[in-house]
């Protein structure tokens, strides 16, 4: 049998490769790995995430303004604003009909009540949604999601009508009953997602050795699902903290939340130690997601 003769080489000539047919009508492919960000795309995300954290930006420049004015970019800086920041807060003006401490406290009050409420309210609806099937579940799961796309402004306006027909005045449970609304979504999904990926085996081991379904429950079940029930928590917390629109409809003079206490800082003329006391909410918001990712990591987080 012949074999093709091969091309001689002069000495310390090294082989050369087949050369591959060109196709000048196929688009270039690029030289990017997997994993790895081309030029155009690590531009453009930094074109995003900008755009994103300009607002924040913003705030905290306005914040070390030394100008007794609004004027972007300030000329100087100082801690002039968080030295007003902190004298209103520690010592309120009389003509102020709520101080900024009695607003923190509202906030905190109505996030923790929220964050608990929503959090025993959700364990036992995500593990029904995951374990079982009955009638109505899809409409159920539509029905939990729903505060998410429904228009907060309707929502807000719509609890208005429903608590000013009630004849007892909720106070301070208004709030929380529409903050539990808000924050259900994410407290179910994180649930949910931690539920899913529990396998029904595991009950099942544990009622082999002897437990009762709700033993099972209580002592595996539970233990499994704490990375999306602390996830849960602290969305919770975070959307009950931060909320605004909702609220603006439902708070009295004497339960008004921190977000709103700001807007009425802002009504008449805007007092730029706002962006000092904003800041100090972002940070706070910052603190509980990095306890968040220290906590769980991605293992229960769900959006």
């Amino acid at each position: 049998m012949s074999t093709p003769l091969s091309t001689p080489r002069l000495p310390g000539q090294s082989p050369r490769s087949p050369r591959l047919p060109r196709f000048p009508f196929l688009p270039r492919l690029s030289n990017t790995m997997p994993g790895q960000l081309g030029r155009a795309t690590a531009l453009l995300a930094a074109i995003v995430l900008f755009l994103a954290a300009l607002p924040i930006l913003t705030m905290i420049t306005m914040s070390f303004s030394a100008a007794d004015t609004l004027e972007f970019p300030p000329h100087a800086y100082s801690l002039h604003w968080y030295r007003a920041a902190w004298h209103s807060f520690v010592s309120p003006d009389a003509s102020d009909s709520l101080s900024m401490g009695a607003a923190l406290t509202t906030s905190l009050i109505v996030a923790l009540s929220t964050m608990l409420i929503a959090t025993l309210v959700s364990v036992p609806a995500a593990y029904a949604l995951s374990r079982y099937r009955f009638r109505g579940k899809p409409a159920v799961e539509q029905l939990v999601a729903l505060p998410l796309v429904y228009p907060l402004v309707m929502l807000g306006l719509s609890l208005l009508l429903v608590f000013n027909v009630l004849p007892v005045e909720l106070g301070v449970f208004r709030l929380i009953i529409a903050h539990v609304i808000l924050a259900l979504p994410f407290t179910v999904k994180n649930c949910a997602a931690s539920v899913a990926s529990i396998g029904p085996e595991f009950e099942e081991a544990a009622c082999v050795m002897g437990a009762s379904p709700g033993r099972a429950l209580v002592d595996v079940i539970l233990p499994l699902m704490r990375p999306g029930i602390l996830a849960g928590m602290l969305f919770a917390f975070i959307v009950s903290f931060n909320e605004f629109t909702v609220t603006f409809f439902l708070y009295g003079i004497d339960t008004m939340t921190l977000p709103v206490w700001l807007y009425s800082r802002t009504v008449s003329s805007l007092d730029p130690t706002v962006f000092c006391f904003a800041v100090v909410i972002v940070v706070i918001d910052f603190a509980l997601i990095w306890l968040l990712e220290k906590l769980i990591g991605d293992e229960g987080v769900a959006l």
